[in-house]
């Protein structure tokens, strides 16, 4: 059996490294590195990769497919963790969503919201929800239209079993800053917007490895980390260093 203490090792030197960097974001915006959270994102990367991750304290991860959430939650039975879905999520895997989730981040239409809804009241569960909007141009970045928001939050209030915490974006991808802190700035303003007329939303979701710094500064809540932290992925060596 691989020795998966000395195979990643790596990972607590990326998570200092990370936290580091957010906190630096934080002090040159202005805000309190206790405000923003971290999600490691443990897509493609197996069991012994997770396990290494819970030995730093870490317990919480996202994912971007369910069918590795499944493998995952299988191989891990019986560890404290909670797994969060941040991909585009088809209907027919509500089932396992339902029974292993503790948070979706990528609700985005209200055919999900209703299949989920059903499954969760199988289950007997109620699990935590972000609302993925799209702020970006690109044709494939998925998520709901901005005008279409207010209905949809609107709508939710009657689906008990999806607790709605906040919002969730992917910015463009691009050299221009600007550019990408225009995508973060609009979900800001987007859920400044919506918890005027009632609704609470104390998170928002935005930044990844390659753009945190501006999520942040643009108010970020949460950032979505992958790459600094696990490595490279789709490669058979791993870089385990940040470049």
């Amino acid at each position: 059996m691989t020795d998966s203490s000395n195979e990643f090792s790596y990972l607590a030197e990326n998570w200092a490294a990370v936290r580091g960097r957010v906190d630096a974001a934080c002090r040159d915006a202005g805000r309190d590195p206790a405000e923003v959270s971290i999600l490691p994102v443990s897509k493609t990367f197996g069991p012994e990769a997770v396990r290494a991750a819970m030995a730093l304290g870490l317990h919480r991860f996202g994912e971007n497919k369910v069918q590795e959430v499944r493998s995952k939650a299988e191989a891990l039975a019986g560890e404290p963790l909670e797994w969060v879905v941040i991909g585009h999520l088809q209907t027919n895997k509500a089932k396992d969503v339902a029974r292993l989730v503790s948070e979706v981040q990528s609700l985005d239409r209200l055919e999900l919201a209703e299949v989920l809804q059903r499954r969760l009241e199988i289950e007997d569960r109620a699990i935590d929800v972000l609302i993925e909007v799209k702020t970006s141009p690109e044709e494939s970045k998925h998520g709901l239209a901005p005008g279409q928001l207010p209905a949809l939050l609107d709508t939710l209030r009657g689906y008990n079993r999806l607790r709605v915490r906040g919002l969730m974006t992917l910015a463009v991808q691009s050299d221009d800053p600007a550019a990408v802190r225009a995508c973060f700035r609009q979900l800001r303003q987007l859920r400044d917007a919506e918890q005027a007329r009632g609704h609470d939303l104390p998170r928002l979701s935005m930044g990844m490895s390659g753009d945190f710094p501006l999520a942040i500064a643009e108010g970020a809540t949460e950032i979505r980390v992958g790459t600094a932290i696990f490595g490279v992925r789709h490669v058979s060596n791993i870089r385990h260093r940040i470049e």
